[in-house]
């Protein structure tokens, strides 16, 4: 006589599927409640939910608050770069043009993130009164990619399905909770609406200027073959101008070439100097199309390159030269507004 205890092997089968299937419907309806808690706290305040908006920036890396500060309707001008060109303080570049600017540079980013950024910021200013961007070595990669080495939250600025899909991370959770506390804490810190952030400090605390070794390979030599290029065409000129086929016409739109220590500049003739004219000779070109244009060029060789008092390394310069650099920006900006009312 057969055990009752023992159970068919189809009503086993019958037993792991219902299993299978509470396990499936669990982890669903975990993951939707989830997101029915992610979404309207809009951990990042990308301006999708605006239930729990409080008109600040939570403290953050810029790579997350630049989808805060680039929506802002209060900054009608926009820096977009990487760190070589963090040092433009916003404030000043609007006390000389009368425009409200945000810095929008991210680190450790090229032109893909950079345009990316620069879309998200034209989403949400249809007519910006002026758009800085920074050329650097990296605009003339040969790779039409562009790649990084550093991950960038593209799903941040980008449509909602990649919205959805980049909260389904522990990293969004955790800020989830962690804005959730910041929305609830009675003193809660912000950061600085307009983006801007004075490295100097942070240099400054890994010596250097002041370390031996720091200084010896400020003076490096570049060589001739460093970061060997093609002599063009460059990807950048092609993206370059679908970036602008964006912007209206009446924007002032200025390029900036970001100044680099002397050691840096490859010797003069050899084949990494004439690729690196090319392709800033391009950049020009292209820019050219762009009705109210301007180029700031920092490498033609002024003075200040020469002063390894103003570099903490060869690609990234001192508050002095920062300064300096603003007012040509600024100058280029007025000029140009000027030109489009005559």
């Amino acid at each position: 006589m057969a055990d009752p205890r023992l159970t068919p092997d189809r009503d086993w089968r019958g037993d792991w599927r219902g299993f299978a299937r509470t396990l499936l419907l669990s982890v669903a309806g975990l993951f939707a409640g989830y997101l029915a808690l992610a979404v309207p706290v809009d951990p990042y305040d990308t301006g999708r939910s605006e239930l729990l908006a409080r008109g600040a920036v939570r403290p953050q890396g810029p790579r997350t608050a630049s989808a805060v500060r680039g929506r802002d309707p209060a900054y009608t001008g926009a820096v977009i770069g990487n760190s070589h060109i963090q040092l433009i303080e916003p404030a000043a570049l609007s006390r000389l043009t009368g425009i409200p600017f945000v810095q929008l540079s991210v680190p450790a980013t090229g032109p893909t993130e950079q345009f990316a950024l620069l879309g998200w910021y034209l989403q949400h200013h249809a007519r910006p009164d002026a758009i800085v961007l920074s050329a650097d070595a990296f605009w003339c990669a040969d790779d039409p990619s562009f790649p990084s080495e550093h991950g960038f939250p593209y799903w941040l600025i980008g449509d909602w399905p990649a919205y959805l899909r980049g909260l389904i991370r522990f990293s969004a959770a955790q800020e989830t909770v962690n804005r959730l506390g910041w929305l609830l804490s009675p003193r809660r810190k912000t950061a600085a609406a307009d983006g801007w952030w004075d490295y100097e400090r942070n240099y400054l605390s890994q010596g250097f200027g002041i370390d031996p070794a720091k200084k010896a390979a400020l003076e490096k030599p570049a060589g001739p073959d460093a970061e060997p290029h093609h002599g063009g065409p460059f990807p950048i000129a092609d993206r370059l101008r679908a970036e602008l086929a964006r912007v209206p016409a009446r924007t002032p739109v200025v390029v900036v070439f970001p100044p680099v220590y002397v050691r840096a500049e490859p010797p003069p003739g050899s084949p990494r100097a004439r690729a690196e004219a090319a392709c800033r000779a391009q950049v020009r070109s292209v820019l050219a199309t762009h009705p109210a244009n301007a180029v700031v060029d920092w490498r033609d060789g002024r003075p200040g390159a020469a002063d390894p008092d103003q570099f903490f390394d060869q690609t990234h310069y001192r508050l002095p030269l920062a300064r300096a650099l603003t007012t040509d920006i600024g100058a280029a900006i007025v000029r140009l507004r000027t030109q489009m009312t005559e």
